[in-house]
Protein backbone atom coordinates (compact mmCIF):
# COMPACT_ATOMS: atom_id res chain seq x y z
CA UNK A 1 0.00 0.00 0.00
CA UNK A 2 1.04 3.76 -0.51
CA UNK A 3 2.52 5.97 1.97
CA UNK A 4 -0.62 8.26 0.96
CA UNK A 5 -2.66 5.71 1.87
CA UNK A 6 -1.28 4.86 5.31
CA UNK A 7 -1.25 8.87 5.98
CA UNK A 8 -5.13 8.96 5.72
CA UNK A 9 -5.84 5.59 7.50
CA UNK A 10 -3.72 7.29 10.28
CA UNK A 11 -5.08 10.63 10.03
CA UNK A 12 -8.49 10.30 9.21
CA UNK A 13 -8.73 7.04 12.20
CA UNK A 14 -7.18 8.68 14.66
CA UNK A 15 -9.00 12.17 14.27
CA UNK A 16 -12.29 10.10 13.88
CA UNK A 17 -11.59 8.74 17.19
CA UNK A 18 -10.93 12.10 18.78
CA UNK A 19 -14.27 13.59 17.84
CA UNK A 20 -16.04 10.66 18.74
CA UNK A 21 -14.64 10.73 22.25
CA UNK A 22 -15.60 14.30 22.09
CA UNK A 23 -19.44 13.74 21.68
CA UNK A 24 -19.34 10.93 23.94
CA UNK A 25 -18.25 12.94 26.78
CA UNK A 26 -19.45 16.00 25.86
CA UNK A 27 -20.04 18.71 28.71
CA UNK A 28 -23.31 19.06 30.01
CA UNK A 29 -22.61 21.83 33.23
CA UNK A 30 -19.93 24.49 33.64
CA UNK A 31 -18.27 21.56 36.37
CA UNK A 32 -17.65 19.41 33.36
CA UNK A 33 -16.89 21.53 30.65
CA UNK A 34 -14.13 23.47 33.30
CA UNK A 35 -12.93 20.71 35.28
CA UNK A 36 -13.90 17.44 33.68
CA UNK A 37 -16.14 17.09 37.30
CA UNK A 38 -13.25 16.72 39.48
CA UNK A 39 -13.09 12.91 39.18
CA UNK A 40 -10.58 11.71 36.96
CA UNK A 41 -8.26 9.41 38.11
CA UNK A 42 -5.30 10.29 38.74
CA UNK A 43 -3.28 7.45 36.16
CA UNK A 44 -5.67 9.15 33.18
CA UNK A 45 -5.21 12.72 34.26
CA UNK A 46 -1.25 11.67 34.27
CA UNK A 47 -1.57 10.42 30.12
CA UNK A 48 -3.90 13.82 30.01
CA UNK A 49 -1.11 16.15 31.20
CA UNK A 50 1.34 14.53 29.56
CA UNK A 51 -0.49 15.16 26.18
CA UNK A 52 -1.36 18.45 27.16
CA UNK A 53 2.49 19.19 28.66
CA UNK A 54 3.65 17.82 25.15
CA UNK A 55 2.77 20.22 22.25
CA UNK A 56 4.01 20.87 18.74
CA UNK A 57 6.92 22.53 20.33
CA UNK A 58 7.86 19.10 22.30
CA UNK A 59 6.81 16.97 19.30
CA UNK A 60 7.92 18.96 16.08
CA UNK A 61 10.29 21.31 17.22
CA UNK A 62 12.31 20.44 20.14
CA UNK A 63 14.27 17.36 18.23
CA UNK A 64 14.57 19.65 15.40
CA UNK A 65 15.88 22.23 17.37
CA UNK A 66 18.47 19.85 18.77
CA UNK A 67 19.15 18.87 15.49
CA UNK A 68 20.34 22.09 14.03
CA UNK A 69 21.85 23.91 17.15
CA UNK A 70 23.55 21.06 18.93
CA UNK A 71 24.21 21.27 22.53
CA UNK A 72 22.77 24.06 22.70
CA UNK A 73 18.91 23.42 21.68
CA UNK A 74 19.08 21.28 24.96
CA UNK A 75 18.10 23.93 26.75
CA UNK A 76 14.18 23.50 26.00
CA UNK A 77 14.96 20.24 27.11
CA UNK A 78 16.56 20.67 30.19
CA UNK A 79 13.66 24.09 31.24
CA UNK A 80 10.70 21.95 30.28
CA UNK A 81 11.52 19.19 32.13
CA UNK A 82 13.00 20.88 35.01
CA UNK A 83 10.22 23.00 34.58
CA UNK A 84 7.75 20.33 35.34
CA UNK A 85 9.46 18.69 38.45
CA UNK A 86 8.86 22.62 39.97
CA UNK A 87 5.61 22.61 39.21
CA UNK A 88 4.64 19.22 39.92
CA UNK A 89 6.16 19.40 44.01
CA UNK A 90 5.85 22.86 44.65
CA UNK A 91 2.56 24.21 43.12
CA UNK A 92 0.01 21.82 42.17
CA UNK A 93 -1.16 20.09 45.11
CA UNK A 94 -1.60 23.87 46.72
CA UNK A 95 -3.22 24.89 44.12
CA UNK A 96 -5.41 21.79 43.89
CA UNK A 97 -6.05 22.43 48.14
CA UNK A 98 -7.08 25.99 47.00
CA UNK A 99 -9.84 24.55 45.29
CA UNK A 100 -10.81 27.11 42.01
CA UNK A 101 -11.00 26.50 38.79
CA UNK A 102 -8.84 28.64 36.89
CA UNK A 103 -5.56 30.85 37.70
CA UNK A 104 -7.28 34.06 37.57
CA UNK A 105 -9.83 32.54 40.04
CA UNK A 106 -7.13 32.05 42.37
CA UNK A 107 -5.69 35.07 42.30
CA UNK A 108 -9.04 36.88 42.81
CA UNK A 109 -9.78 34.55 45.43
CA UNK A 110 -6.07 35.17 47.30
CA UNK A 111 -5.74 38.79 46.63
CA UNK A 112 -9.23 39.80 47.31
CA UNK A 113 -9.31 41.90 44.64
CA UNK A 114 -11.27 42.13 41.10
CA UNK A 115 -8.27 44.44 39.50
CA UNK A 116 -5.86 41.28 40.28
CA UNK A 117 -8.31 38.92 38.61
CA UNK A 118 -8.52 41.04 35.37
CA UNK A 119 -4.95 41.42 35.53
CA UNK A 120 -4.56 37.62 35.63
CA UNK A 121 -7.25 37.33 32.93
CA UNK A 122 -4.87 39.38 30.57
CA UNK A 123 -1.86 37.85 31.99
CA UNK A 124 -3.37 34.61 31.13
CA UNK A 125 -4.40 35.56 27.49
CA UNK A 126 -1.38 37.29 26.78
CA UNK A 127 0.23 33.74 27.60
CA UNK A 128 -2.50 31.28 26.08
CA UNK A 129 -2.18 33.67 22.77
CA UNK A 130 1.51 33.49 22.34
CA UNK A 131 1.48 29.51 23.27
CA UNK A 132 -1.50 28.68 21.07
CA UNK A 133 0.06 30.74 17.86
CA UNK A 134 2.78 28.31 18.23
CA UNK A 135 0.74 25.13 18.52
CA UNK A 136 -1.21 26.49 15.03
CA UNK A 137 2.14 26.63 13.41
CA UNK A 138 2.54 23.38 14.03
CA UNK A 139 -0.60 22.26 12.68
CA UNK A 140 -0.02 24.16 9.62
CA UNK A 141 3.47 22.18 9.54
CA UNK A 142 1.92 18.98 9.59
CA UNK A 143 -1.29 19.41 7.45
CA UNK A 144 0.18 20.78 4.47
CA UNK A 145 3.12 18.32 4.61
CA UNK A 146 1.06 15.15 4.19
CA UNK A 147 -1.75 16.58 2.28
CA UNK A 148 0.84 19.06 0.15
CA UNK A 149 -0.70 22.07 0.33
CA UNK A 150 0.25 25.40 1.53
CA UNK A 151 0.68 26.31 5.09
CA UNK A 152 -2.00 28.46 5.56
CA UNK A 153 -4.12 25.91 4.53
CA UNK A 154 -3.22 23.66 6.86
CA UNK A 155 -4.22 25.34 9.69
CA UNK A 156 -7.31 26.24 8.51
CA UNK A 157 -8.37 22.34 8.28
CA UNK A 158 -6.53 22.09 11.99
CA UNK A 159 -8.65 25.01 12.87
CA UNK A 160 -11.93 23.44 12.20
CA UNK A 161 -11.18 19.99 13.78
CA UNK A 162 -10.44 22.06 17.33
CA UNK A 163 -13.67 23.80 16.65
CA UNK A 164 -15.16 20.49 16.95
CA UNK A 165 -13.89 18.42 19.84
CA UNK A 166 -12.88 21.44 22.05
CA UNK A 167 -16.10 23.40 21.86
CA UNK A 168 -17.99 20.83 22.22
CA UNK A 169 -16.74 18.55 24.60
CA UNK A 170 -14.79 21.02 26.98
CA UNK A 171 -12.63 19.49 29.73
CA UNK A 172 -14.20 16.63 29.77
CA UNK A 173 -14.36 15.76 26.52
CA UNK A 174 -10.48 17.22 26.10
CA UNK A 175 -9.36 14.99 28.90
CA UNK A 176 -10.29 11.66 27.13
CA UNK A 177 -9.46 12.89 24.09
CA UNK A 178 -5.80 13.75 25.29
CA UNK A 179 -5.99 10.01 26.66
CA UNK A 180 -6.29 8.58 23.09
CA UNK A 181 -3.66 11.52 21.82
CA UNK A 182 -0.97 10.89 24.05
CA UNK A 183 -1.21 7.14 22.66
CA UNK A 184 -1.35 8.24 19.69
CA UNK A 185 1.99 10.64 19.84
CA UNK A 186 4.28 8.53 22.17
CA UNK A 187 3.68 5.63 19.49
CA UNK A 188 4.68 7.96 16.61
CA UNK A 189 7.55 9.24 18.10
CA UNK A 190 9.03 5.76 19.10
CA UNK A 191 8.31 3.77 16.59
CA UNK A 192 10.71 5.54 13.88
CA UNK A 193 13.27 6.03 16.69
CA UNK A 194 13.42 2.52 17.24
CA UNK A 195 13.82 2.06 13.44
CA UNK A 196 16.53 4.45 12.61
CA UNK A 197 18.58 3.37 15.56
CA UNK A 198 18.97 0.14 14.45
CA UNK A 199 19.70 1.11 10.73
CA UNK A 200 22.45 3.72 12.03
CA UNK A 201 23.35 1.84 15.07
CA UNK A 202 21.76 -1.24 14.79
CA UNK A 203 20.96 -0.34 18.58
CA UNK A 204 17.23 -0.89 18.74
CA UNK A 205 16.93 1.41 21.85
CA UNK A 206 17.37 5.10 20.79
CA UNK A 207 18.51 6.71 23.98
CA UNK A 208 21.70 4.25 23.76
CA UNK A 209 21.56 4.05 19.90
CA UNK A 210 22.50 8.14 19.63
CA UNK A 211 26.18 7.52 21.67
CA UNK A 212 26.63 3.84 20.59
CA UNK A 213 28.81 3.38 17.53
CA UNK A 214 27.76 3.57 13.76
CA UNK A 215 27.39 0.01 12.65
CA UNK A 216 30.17 -1.51 10.81
CA UNK A 217 32.04 1.53 11.84
CA UNK A 218 34.62 1.81 14.48
CA UNK A 219 33.25 5.78 15.45
CA UNK A 220 30.08 6.79 17.80
CA UNK A 221 27.37 8.31 16.42
CA UNK A 222 28.15 11.90 17.79
CA UNK A 223 31.55 11.70 17.12
CA UNK A 224 30.75 11.05 13.27
CA UNK A 225 28.25 13.60 13.47
CA UNK A 226 30.62 16.09 14.57
CA UNK A 227 32.98 15.35 11.98
CA UNK A 228 30.53 15.83 9.30
CA UNK A 229 29.23 18.94 10.17
CA UNK A 230 32.80 20.50 10.95
CA UNK A 231 33.79 19.38 7.91
CA UNK A 232 30.59 21.00 6.14
CA UNK A 233 31.82 24.76 7.96
CA UNK A 234 28.89 24.35 10.62
CA UNK A 235 29.47 24.48 14.39
CA UNK A 236 30.62 21.19 16.10
CA UNK A 237 27.35 19.46 17.16
CA UNK A 238 28.59 19.15 20.82
CA UNK A 239 29.20 22.81 21.23
CA UNK A 240 26.87 26.18 21.29
CA UNK A 241 27.54 29.48 19.89
CA UNK A 242 25.04 30.76 23.34
CA UNK A 243 26.55 32.67 26.12
CA UNK A 244 26.83 30.78 29.35
CA UNK A 245 24.36 33.15 30.93
CA UNK A 246 21.57 32.80 28.24
CA UNK A 247 21.89 29.02 28.02
CA UNK A 248 21.03 30.03 31.82
CA UNK A 249 17.95 32.49 31.40
CA UNK A 250 16.51 30.45 28.70
CA UNK A 251 16.41 27.36 30.99
CA UNK A 252 15.46 29.41 33.92
CA UNK A 253 12.70 30.90 31.62
CA UNK A 254 11.14 27.32 30.88
CA UNK A 255 11.19 25.84 34.18
CA UNK A 256 9.72 28.53 35.84
CA UNK A 257 6.90 29.82 33.12
CA UNK A 258 6.27 26.05 33.14
CA UNK A 259 4.93 26.65 36.92
CA UNK A 260 2.90 29.46 35.95
CA UNK A 261 1.25 28.05 32.55
CA UNK A 262 -2.60 28.05 33.07
CA UNK A 263 -2.98 25.57 30.97
CA UNK A 264 -0.81 22.99 32.80
CA UNK A 265 -2.20 24.32 36.18
CA UNK A 266 -5.77 23.73 35.38
CA UNK A 267 -5.15 20.11 34.75
CA UNK A 268 -4.65 19.26 38.64
CA UNK A 269 -8.36 20.92 39.50
CA UNK A 270 -9.33 17.61 36.94
CA UNK A 271 -8.71 15.36 40.09
CA UNK A 272 -10.15 14.78 43.45
CA UNK A 273 -7.69 16.25 46.13
CA UNK A 274 -4.54 17.30 46.63
CA UNK A 275 -3.40 13.67 47.00
CA UNK A 276 -4.33 13.22 43.67
CA UNK A 277 -3.08 15.84 42.06
CA UNK A 278 0.37 15.38 43.47
CA UNK A 279 -0.29 10.82 41.95
CA UNK A 280 -1.22 12.25 38.67
CA UNK A 281 1.71 14.46 38.26
CA UNK A 282 3.87 11.82 38.77
CA UNK A 283 2.64 9.27 36.06
CA UNK A 284 2.98 12.82 34.29
CA UNK A 285 6.42 12.79 34.62
CA UNK A 286 6.63 9.20 33.66
CA UNK A 287 4.86 9.77 30.46
CA UNK A 288 6.52 12.84 29.76
CA UNK A 289 9.93 11.08 29.91
CA UNK A 290 8.97 8.67 27.49
CA UNK A 291 9.37 11.32 24.51
CA UNK A 292 12.11 13.41 26.06
CA UNK A 293 14.62 11.08 26.69
CA UNK A 294 14.08 10.24 23.16
CA UNK A 295 14.00 13.59 21.23
CA UNK A 296 18.17 13.70 21.68
CA UNK A 297 18.83 10.55 19.53
CA UNK A 298 15.74 11.63 16.80
CA UNK A 299 18.05 15.07 16.60
CA UNK A 300 20.85 14.03 15.72
CA UNK A 301 19.75 11.22 13.51
CA UNK A 302 17.82 13.48 11.58
CA UNK A 303 21.02 15.32 11.39
CA UNK A 304 22.91 12.92 10.35
CA UNK A 305 20.16 11.82 7.67
CA UNK A 306 20.03 14.91 6.37
CA UNK A 307 23.06 16.00 5.30
CA UNK A 308 23.63 12.54 3.93
CA UNK A 309 20.78 12.78 1.19
CA UNK A 310 20.90 16.40 0.36
CA UNK A 311 24.53 17.68 0.35
CA UNK A 312 26.02 16.90 -3.32
CA UNK A 313 22.92 15.79 -4.29
CA UNK A 314 21.69 16.73 -7.98
CA UNK A 315 18.60 18.54 -8.04
CA UNK A 316 15.17 17.37 -10.43
CA UNK A 317 12.84 20.60 -11.47
CA UNK A 318 10.31 18.35 -13.02
CA UNK A 319 8.14 16.31 -10.56
CA UNK A 320 6.43 14.74 -13.95
CA UNK A 321 9.73 12.85 -14.56
CA UNK A 322 11.29 12.54 -11.22
CA UNK A 323 11.25 8.81 -11.51
CA UNK A 324 13.18 8.71 -15.42
CA UNK A 325 15.37 11.50 -14.18
CA UNK A 326 16.23 10.07 -10.62
CA UNK A 327 17.25 6.29 -12.61
CA UNK A 328 19.36 8.30 -15.21
CA UNK A 329 21.57 10.41 -12.46
CA UNK A 330 22.16 6.91 -10.21
CA UNK A 331 22.83 5.22 -13.65
CA UNK A 332 25.59 8.04 -14.03
CA UNK A 333 26.76 7.84 -10.10
CA UNK A 334 25.58 10.59 -9.06
CA UNK A 335 22.87 10.75 -6.04
CA UNK A 336 19.40 12.44 -7.23
CA UNK A 337 17.57 15.09 -4.57
CA UNK A 338 15.32 12.60 -2.67
CA UNK A 339 11.42 12.37 -3.12
CA UNK A 340 10.83 13.64 0.36
CA UNK A 341 12.53 16.57 -0.32
CA UNK A 342 10.56 17.61 -3.42
CA UNK A 343 7.10 16.74 -1.14
CA UNK A 344 8.24 19.59 1.25
CA UNK A 345 9.09 22.25 -0.89
CA UNK A 346 5.78 22.26 -2.26
CA UNK A 347 4.64 23.55 1.56
CA UNK A 348 6.89 26.19 0.80
CA UNK A 349 8.74 24.96 4.59
CA UNK A 350 11.92 23.76 2.63
CA UNK A 351 14.00 25.26 -1.02
CA UNK A 352 16.99 26.10 -2.50
CA UNK A 353 18.39 28.54 -4.56
CA UNK A 354 21.36 27.11 -7.12
CA UNK A 355 24.23 29.81 -6.70
CA UNK A 356 26.60 28.16 -8.94
CA UNK A 357 24.60 27.00 -11.47
CA UNK A 358 25.98 23.23 -11.52
CA UNK A 359 22.29 21.70 -10.64
CA UNK A 360 24.36 20.36 -7.31
CA UNK A 361 23.12 21.41 -4.06
CA UNK A 362 26.12 22.21 -1.89
CA UNK A 363 25.11 21.76 1.75
CA UNK A 364 27.62 24.05 3.37
CA UNK A 365 28.31 26.93 6.27
CA UNK A 366 28.43 30.44 4.78
CA UNK A 367 27.60 32.29 1.72
CA UNK A 368 28.32 28.56 0.02
CA UNK A 369 24.69 27.05 1.38
CA UNK A 370 22.10 26.71 -1.22
CA UNK A 371 19.65 24.91 1.00
CA UNK A 372 18.05 28.76 1.05
CA UNK A 373 14.94 27.58 3.19
CA UNK A 374 14.98 25.31 6.31
CA UNK A 375 12.32 25.64 8.64
CA UNK A 376 13.51 23.15 11.31
CA UNK A 377 9.62 22.34 12.29
CA UNK A 378 9.61 19.54 9.72
CA UNK A 379 12.25 17.57 10.37
CA UNK A 380 10.74 15.33 12.97
CA UNK A 381 8.15 14.55 10.43
CA UNK A 382 10.90 14.38 7.63
CA UNK A 383 12.70 11.87 9.29
CA UNK A 384 11.15 8.54 8.31
CA UNK A 385 11.54 9.84 5.14
CA UNK A 386 14.59 10.98 5.12
CA UNK A 387 15.53 7.22 6.38
CA UNK A 388 13.68 5.60 3.66
CA UNK A 389 11.22 3.90 6.74
CA UNK A 390 7.95 2.40 5.47
CA UNK A 391 4.59 3.91 4.32
CA UNK A 392 2.53 3.27 7.45
CA UNK A 393 5.58 4.40 9.39
CA UNK A 394 5.39 7.79 7.97
CA UNK A 395 1.50 8.58 7.93
CA UNK A 396 1.89 7.58 11.67
CA UNK A 397 4.42 10.08 12.41
CA UNK A 398 2.13 12.54 10.95
CA UNK A 399 -0.79 11.29 12.94
CA UNK A 400 1.32 11.74 15.97
CA UNK A 401 2.55 15.61 14.95
CA UNK A 402 -0.99 16.51 14.76
CA UNK A 403 -1.99 14.74 18.11
CA UNK A 404 0.40 16.70 20.20
CA UNK A 405 -0.76 20.34 18.48
CA UNK A 406 -3.91 19.76 18.56
CA UNK A 407 -3.61 18.05 22.49
CA UNK A 408 -2.53 21.33 23.78
CA UNK A 409 -4.40 23.69 21.71
CA UNK A 410 -7.51 22.71 23.03
CA UNK A 411 -5.78 22.94 26.35
CA UNK A 412 -5.36 26.55 25.83
CA UNK A 413 -8.16 27.17 24.72
CA UNK A 414 -10.11 25.74 27.39
CA UNK A 415 -8.06 28.50 29.61
CA UNK A 416 -8.90 31.12 27.37
CA UNK A 417 -12.77 29.71 27.35
CA UNK A 418 -12.96 30.08 30.72
CA UNK A 419 -11.00 33.23 31.16
CA UNK A 420 -13.86 34.81 29.42
CA UNK A 421 -16.42 33.18 30.63
CA UNK A 422 -15.58 32.46 34.05
CA UNK A 423 -13.47 34.84 35.19
CA UNK A 424 -14.18 38.51 33.11
CA UNK A 425 -18.22 37.05 32.76
CA UNK A 426 -19.88 35.50 35.39
CA UNK A 427 -17.41 36.46 38.35
CA UNK A 428 -16.90 40.42 37.44
CA UNK A 429 -19.14 41.74 34.94
CA UNK A 430 -22.26 39.57 35.06
CA UNK A 431 -22.82 37.98 38.37
CA UNK A 432 -26.62 36.85 37.51
CA UNK A 433 -25.04 34.50 34.50
CA UNK A 434 -26.50 31.04 35.51
CA UNK A 435 -24.62 27.91 34.56
CA UNK A 436 -26.55 27.09 31.04
CA UNK A 437 -25.59 31.09 30.13
CA UNK A 438 -22.03 30.78 30.99
CA UNK A 439 -21.61 27.29 29.49
CA UNK A 440 -22.92 29.16 26.31
CA UNK A 441 -20.30 31.95 26.63
CA UNK A 442 -17.74 29.58 27.36
CA UNK A 443 -18.08 27.45 23.92
CA UNK A 444 -18.31 31.17 22.16
CA UNK A 445 -15.43 32.36 23.49
CA UNK A 446 -14.00 29.15 22.75
CA UNK A 447 -14.97 29.38 19.25
CA UNK A 448 -13.81 33.34 18.48
CA UNK A 449 -10.46 31.69 20.00
CA UNK A 450 -10.24 29.06 17.30
CA UNK A 451 -10.51 31.47 14.49
CA UNK A 452 -8.26 33.87 16.51
CA UNK A 453 -5.36 31.38 17.38
CA UNK A 454 -5.40 30.52 13.43
CA UNK A 455 -5.00 33.74 12.38
CA UNK A 456 -2.34 34.38 14.73
CA UNK A 457 -0.35 30.62 13.80
CA UNK A 458 -0.52 32.26 10.55
CA UNK A 459 1.87 34.91 10.82
CA UNK A 460 4.25 33.13 12.98
CA UNK A 461 7.29 33.26 10.51
CA UNK A 462 8.71 37.04 11.98
CA UNK A 463 8.41 35.00 15.49
CA UNK A 464 10.00 32.05 14.51
CA UNK A 465 9.98 28.21 14.72
CA UNK A 466 7.34 26.31 17.18
CA UNK A 467 9.62 26.19 19.94
CA UNK A 468 10.85 30.00 19.91
CA UNK A 469 7.24 31.23 19.54
CA UNK A 470 6.20 29.12 22.52
CA UNK A 471 9.37 30.19 24.53
CA UNK A 472 7.79 33.70 24.64
CA UNK A 473 4.63 32.33 26.31
CA UNK A 474 6.74 30.70 28.86
CA UNK A 475 9.22 33.59 29.58
CA UNK A 476 5.74 35.55 29.95
CA UNK A 477 4.47 33.33 31.87
CA UNK A 478 7.64 33.12 34.38
CA UNK A 479 7.48 36.95 34.52
CA UNK A 480 3.96 37.08 35.40
CA UNK A 481 2.20 34.74 36.99
CA UNK A 482 4.29 32.71 38.78
CA UNK A 483 5.62 35.08 41.17
CA UNK A 484 1.92 35.83 42.44
CA UNK A 485 1.15 32.20 42.66
CA UNK A 486 4.48 31.24 44.54
CA UNK A 487 3.75 34.18 46.74
CA UNK A 488 0.28 33.80 47.11
CA UNK A 489 0.67 30.09 48.09
CA UNK A 490 3.80 30.83 50.20
CA UNK A 491 3.71 33.99 51.97
CA UNK A 492 1.09 35.25 53.85
CA UNK A 493 1.88 38.83 54.18
CA UNK A 494 1.76 39.20 50.21
CA UNK A 495 -1.31 41.75 49.42
CA UNK A 496 -3.54 42.69 46.15
CA UNK A 497 -1.60 46.24 45.92
CA UNK A 498 1.83 44.03 45.90
CA UNK A 499 0.35 41.26 43.48
CA UNK A 500 -1.19 43.93 41.05
CA UNK A 501 2.48 45.62 40.83
CA UNK A 502 4.31 42.28 40.11
CA UNK A 503 2.08 41.15 37.54
CA UNK A 504 1.79 44.67 35.85
CA UNK A 505 5.42 44.76 35.88
CA UNK A 506 6.30 41.37 34.63
CA UNK A 507 3.94 41.26 31.74
CA UNK A 508 4.93 44.95 30.13
CA UNK A 509 8.83 44.84 30.73
CA UNK A 510 8.74 41.20 29.39
CA UNK A 511 5.97 41.85 25.97
CA UNK A 512 7.97 45.11 25.62
CA UNK A 513 11.40 43.32 25.41
CA UNK A 514 10.32 40.55 22.76
CA UNK A 515 8.32 42.74 20.65
CA UNK A 516 11.38 45.41 20.75
CA UNK A 517 14.24 42.38 19.82
CA UNK A 518 12.09 40.62 17.12
CA UNK A 519 10.23 43.15 15.57
CA UNK A 520 12.53 47.01 16.04
CA UNK A 521 15.85 45.83 16.73
CA UNK A 522 16.81 42.63 15.48
CA UNK A 523 20.40 43.28 16.74
CA UNK A 524 21.49 40.68 19.14
CA UNK A 525 24.59 42.67 19.92
CA UNK A 526 21.83 45.26 21.72
CA UNK A 527 20.33 42.27 23.97
CA UNK A 528 20.49 43.03 27.63
CA UNK A 529 23.29 41.37 29.39
CA UNK A 530 23.35 39.21 26.02
CA UNK A 531 20.21 37.59 26.85
CA UNK A 532 17.78 36.67 24.43
CA UNK A 533 13.99 37.77 24.29
CA UNK A 534 13.50 33.73 24.82
CA UNK A 535 15.34 34.34 28.05
CA UNK A 536 14.38 37.41 29.28
CA UNK A 537 11.17 36.65 30.90
CA UNK A 538 13.45 34.87 34.00
CA UNK A 539 15.81 38.02 34.12
CA UNK A 540 12.20 39.83 34.71
CA UNK A 541 10.64 37.64 36.97
CA UNK A 542 13.29 38.46 39.65
CA UNK A 543 12.04 42.27 39.02
CA UNK A 544 8.55 41.03 38.95
CA UNK A 545 8.81 39.20 42.64
CA UNK A 546 10.87 42.21 44.06
CA UNK A 547 8.66 44.96 42.82
CA UNK A 548 5.53 42.54 44.42
CA UNK A 549 7.25 42.26 47.82
CA UNK A 550 8.47 45.72 47.80
CA UNK A 551 5.09 47.22 47.09
CA UNK A 552 3.23 44.30 49.76
CA UNK A 553 6.09 46.00 52.61
CA UNK A 554 5.05 49.15 52.49
CA UNK A 555 0.91 48.75 51.92
CA UNK A 556 -1.50 47.36 54.52
CA UNK A 557 -1.83 43.81 55.01
CA UNK A 558 -4.33 41.07 53.37
CA UNK A 559 -6.97 40.13 56.03
CA UNK A 560 -6.88 37.81 58.48
CA UNK A 561 -9.15 35.45 56.82
CA UNK A 562 -6.67 35.59 54.44
CA UNK A 563 -3.73 35.12 55.54
CA UNK A 564 -5.11 31.93 57.51
CA UNK A 565 -6.35 30.87 53.97
CA UNK A 566 -2.93 30.84 52.87
CA UNK A 567 -2.10 28.45 56.20
CA UNK A 568 -4.97 26.43 55.54
CA UNK A 569 -3.79 25.78 52.13
CA UNK A 570 -0.60 24.19 53.01
CA UNK A 571 -2.39 21.46 55.45
CA UNK A 572 -4.19 19.01 53.15
CA UNK A 573 -7.26 18.49 53.50
CA UNK A 574 -8.19 21.02 55.83
CA UNK A 575 -9.89 23.33 53.02
CA UNK A 576 -12.99 22.14 51.07
CA UNK A 577 -13.43 23.28 48.06
CA UNK A 578 -16.48 25.02 46.90
CA UNK A 579 -17.96 25.02 43.04
CA UNK A 580 -18.38 27.82 40.84
CA UNK A 581 -22.16 28.42 41.48
CA UNK A 582 -21.60 28.91 45.53
CA UNK A 583 -18.28 30.52 44.75
CA UNK A 584 -18.15 34.44 46.56
CA UNK A 585 -18.30 37.36 44.68
CA UNK A 586 -15.30 39.01 45.96
CA UNK A 587 -15.38 43.12 46.46
CA UNK A 588 -12.72 45.40 44.67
Amino acid sequence: MSQDFWTYFWVVSTFGTYIAIALWARAGSTDDFYVAGHDVHPVINGMATAADWMSAASFLSMAGLIAFLGYGGSVYLMGWTGGYVLLALLLAPFLREFGKFTVPDFVGDRYYSTTARLIAVICALFVSFTYIAGQMKGVGVAFSGFLGVDFNTGIMIGMAIVFVYAVLGGMKGITYTQVAQYCVLIFAYTVPAIFISLIVTGNPIPQLGFISNVKGEDISMLQKLNNVVTDLGFMEYTQTNKTMFDVFAITGALMFGTAGLPHVIIRFFTVSSAGAARVSAGWALVFIALLYTTAPAVASFARLNFIDTVNEATYIADDADYDAEAAAIVEAGGKPIPKWFKDWEKTGLLGITDKNGDGVIQYHAGDSNEVTKLDRDIFVLANPSIAGLPGWVIGLVVAGGLAAALSTAAGLLMVISSSVSHDLCRRTFFKGMTDQQELLTARGAAAGAVILAGIMGMNTAKLGFVAQVVAFAFGLAAASLFPVIVLGIFWKRMNREGAIASMLTGLVTTFWYIYHFKFVDTDASHWWLGVSPEGIGFVFMFLSLAVGVGVALVTAPPPQDIQDLVEDIRVPGTRVPHGIADAEMLPE
